[in-house]
């Protein structure tokens, strides 16, 4: 198949279905690039640290990759790198300033020496033999963020990244001015964030935060403030500094990814005030009224800053009764029941507590509501609409607002991770589907766990394990003792005697009946052991623990020890 017949072709590696784990190729003629490299997180997968893109078709086509671009400098989309440049070779990596150093950081942390990293603006063009690639000023919770268009002879698409419109930003507006004429010269895919597209109306600004932030404050001159926010809203990060300038108060730091988001943001200019910073130390020594305490933790993980606090069990900082937390934040799909407990464990301790539910202008987020997915499409008014970086409710609604909005039903694309799109002519088409596979990473293991691993430890943490140990004489053919029974997290030994010898009575009736089929193996044993006592065990229990047999073979240990 020649690829230069082919079209642009638009093929999603990651972030559809899902929020996190964002990653785009566009493809044209010989060259290829691709847009963002993010993890998502574990969630409850057990053990495991972060969730990858498949990379087989970027290994596949290694020769064709141009440089990979990344919109900003979330987790989302920038976090995958280290383990993409350790797998597939990308010659140049084009990043906003704030990711750019982000992403520096991020590989100087695994030792991982990448020379070619280059910083854009919202005036940079690069222009391929097939593609021509520009930025678009957006605005998110992090500076430096953009949409990206690419033109080719096909046609032109962009990508929104993240955005959301603020009228009354605490840092740059978005490019209104660049959208429009981009849509006046002709969008023919309009590829946009879908994360908040079940709320309706407008996000509110981030000016009415720092508002909400500056009356707390204001009210509470005596008190120690305790701050909790995410570590990468920076914007955020700039008010406090700039509240705590104006009210005498000095700022104390904990949370590594804290530290390094405001590190790399005052040496960007994003943040002032340097000299505010203080040690745990001195913040101990200052009168309450002089501090404030800014920390990571605020969805309720064990071992964040916070939740460290709320539990006694931080080293540097006990609380004390007088203290104003607030939580500058919402909650993640997932994290309330964490974050309820933090908040009880903080009002047990007599201590008052501000959130996002409490004051409703104490968080805002970052991505675009209904109002401003709208605003976008009028702007861009694309041909063809391809929602992304949401769960699937989202996309279907963010495909519906397209509708509202004049786009043809049929020129909406709600798709799947590993699908694609065909560009051609202005028009657009869909694709052939390509690997899929979810790459875990278990602490220095990439990709060795898979999804039978996993779902493995799912059983064991819902229902435990059971193993059973037998002793045969297989040149006999015949069972020498009873099997051993050994249980973890399945029930307790002692209260649960009758059941162990029901569950040892069948597994010697098992063993024994296989092992008079002569041609019976050992893995033959044993998967007739956890075929018929899986269904047993749930029939007396209604649980179905991982059932674990282990067959011995007496006369071959004894040989083996002589």
């Amino acid at each position: 198949m020649n690829d230069k017949s082919n079209g642009t072709k638009i093929i999603v590696l990651g972030g559809l279905g899902e929020v996190g784990r964002n990653m785009y190729v566009v493809m044209c003629e010989e060259e290829l690039i691709i847009i963002d490299a993010g993890v998502s997180f574990a969630g409850d997968l057990f053990g495991i640290d972060y969730v990858l893109p498949d990379y087989t078709f970027l290994k596949e086509n290694e020769s064709k990759i141009k440089g990979l671009f990344i919109t900003h400098g979330h987790e989302d989309h920038i976090g995958a790198i280290p383990f993409l440049l350790q797998n597939v070779n990308i010659p140049v990596i084009y990043a906003p300033n704030q990711a750019k150093e982000l992403i520096a950081m991020k590989l100087q942390d695994r030792n991982i020496r990448y020379d070619n990293l280059l910083v854009y603006d919202d005036q940079t063009k690069i222009k391929l033999d097939s593609m021509e690639i520009e930025f678009i000023r957006t605005t998110h919770s992090i500076p430096d963020s953009h949409g990206i268009c690419v033109t080719t002879k096909d046609g032109r698409l962009i990508t929104t990244g993240d955005f959301k419109f603020d009228l009354t930003p605490i840092g740059p507006m978005a490019d209104l001015y660049k959208m429009a004429k981009l849509g006046h010269l002709g969008v023919d895919l309009l590829i946009s964030d879908s994360t908040n597209a079940l709320n309706e109306g407008m996000s509110i600004s981030e000016s009415r935060v720092d508002d909400a932030l500056t009356d707390i404050f204001d009210k509470y001159k005596y008190n120690r403030i305790i701050i909790a926010t995410f570590a990468s809203n920076i914007y955020r990060l700039k008010h406090i500094f700039e509240s705590c300038y104006k009210h005498n108060r000095k700022i104390c730091v904990f949370g590594r990814s804290m530290e390094n988001n405001i590190e790399i943001s005052m040496k960007g200019g994003y943040i002032d005030h340097k000299e505010l910073l203080i040690s745990a130390e001195e913040a101990n020594n200052l009168k309450p009224g002089e501090v404030t305490i800014l920390c990571t933790g605020s969805q309720g993980e064990p071992l964040a800053a916070l939740s460290r606090i709320a539990d006694g069990t931080h080293k540097q900082i006990k609380l004390r009764p007088d203290d104003i937390v607030i939580f500058s934040s919402s909650a993640i799909p997932g994290n309330a029941i964490s974050i309820s407990k933090t908040i009880n464990k903080l009002y047990l301790k007599g201590v008052k507590v501000f959130t996002n539910m409490t004051m409703n202008n104490l968080h805002t987020s970052g991505h675009a509501n209904q109002e401003e997915l709208k605003l976008m499409i009028r702007l861009l008014n694309p041909k063809y609409l391809m929602p992304f970086h949401g769960d699937y409710r989202m996309l279907k609604q963010h495909a519906e607002l397209g509708i509202e909005c004049g786009i043809p039903k049929e020129n909406t694309f709600v798709l799947k991770n590993g699908d694609s799109l065909i560009l051609k002519n202005h028009v657009i088409t869909k694709g052939e589907s390509y690997p899929n596979n979810a790459i875990y990473v278990d602490g220095n293991r990439v990709g060795e766990v898979g999804s039978a691993v996993i779902r493995d430890r799912k059983i064991m943490a819902n229902d435990g394990i059971l193993v059973i140990i037998a002793n045969v004489d297989i040149s006999k053919r015949r069972l020498l003792i009873k099997p051993n029974i050994t249980t973890r997290g399945f029930i307790l030994v002692n209260e649960n005697e009758e059941l162990l010898k029901k569950i040892e009575l069948s597994a010697t009736n098992i063993i024994t009946s296989k092992l008079k089929d002569k041609k019976a193996s050992f893995n033959d044993i044993k998967n007739q052991i956890t075929l018929e006592l899986s269904s047993y065990i749930m029939e007396l229990t209604g649980r179905h623990p991982l059932i674990l047999p282990v067959i011995l073979d007496a006369k071959k240990e004894v040989k083996e020890k002589i």
